[in-house]
């Protein structure tokens, strides 16, 4: 039966894209608990916008790495799967991202052994316990607003891109693709700050720990959309080769 279900070309793709998917979901979460100067990385001095009273710079969480490959994955699920193979896969998603962390948490939680605590103080590494739970321990509310906004962000870009489709038919891949991720990813970048930050250092904080201000919730969220934004529009001529 196994060799009769690979051998349809169809359910061989949706495997593909499936795995890749959920793995590129996966890593995003957990490489981004490391925050990077676009601008420093690509050589020039960080731009020092002056925003809502803010001076921001384009410092991201490194998942941003893999975000043109969920969007190219998304359309291409959104473009053969339809509906409900976007929705399953965002669920499936969502719920193993979730198990992730769960078990994060539980070997976070074991007793280290005195030798691997010590292990790495020659390489500047003074505690591996505490290196090893600030890599994968996030916090709760990041963890909350991460698959809040990817559930919503998924979900938004699905009726988007069906209703357009609805409208323009099989033309105009470019308009259906790239508009529906711009709408779902101004709504997941502004998801994830509100519930992670705005409400999770109100709930967390302890004496005069910093809270985060309306005015950075919303000019951080600008600047990572105008990353997403950039990005969606250099990837669009990309769509056209995969399809």
């Amino acid at each position: 039966m196994i060799h009769t279900i690979l051998r349809d070309k169809s359910t061989r793709l949706f495997l593909i894209l499936s795995g890749f998917f959920i793995a590129n979901a996966l890593i995003a979460e957990i490489i981004g608990v490391k925050i990077f100067s676009l601008e420093k990385s690509l050589g020039f001095s960080p731009l020092q916008l002056q925003l809502l009273g803010n001076t921001l710079s384009f410092n991201l969480t490194a998942g941003v790495l893999l975000w043109p490959v969920v969007f190219i994955l998304t359309d291409l699920i959104n473009e053969y799967y339809g509906q409900k193979g976007v929705r399953f896969l965002s669920w499936l998603t969502a719920g193993l991202i979730a198990f992730a962390f769960l078990l994060f948490t539980g070997a976070i939680w074991l007793e280290p052994a005195d030798f691997f605590v010590t292990s790495k103080q020659g390489s500047g590494v003074p505690n591996m316990q505490v290196a090893y739970k600030s890599i994968l321990g996030q916090g709760g509310f990041i963890i909350i607003g991460s698959l809040t906004a990817f559930l919503i962000g998924q979900l938004v870009d699905v009726v988007v891109f069906h209703q357009i489709k609805k409208v323009t038919g099989e033309k105009y891949i470019w308009l259906r693709a790239t508009g529906s991720t711009l709408i779902s990813q101004f709504i997941d970048s502004f998801v994830v700050l509100f519930v992670a930050f705005y409400i999770g250092t109100r709930v967390n904080q302890q004496g005069n720990d910093f809270v985060w201000p309306f005015q950075l919730f919303i000019a951080v969220g600008l600047v990572n959309y105008l990353y997403k934004f950039v990005v969606a529009i250099a990837m669009t001529p990309v769509i056209y080769g995969v399809h």
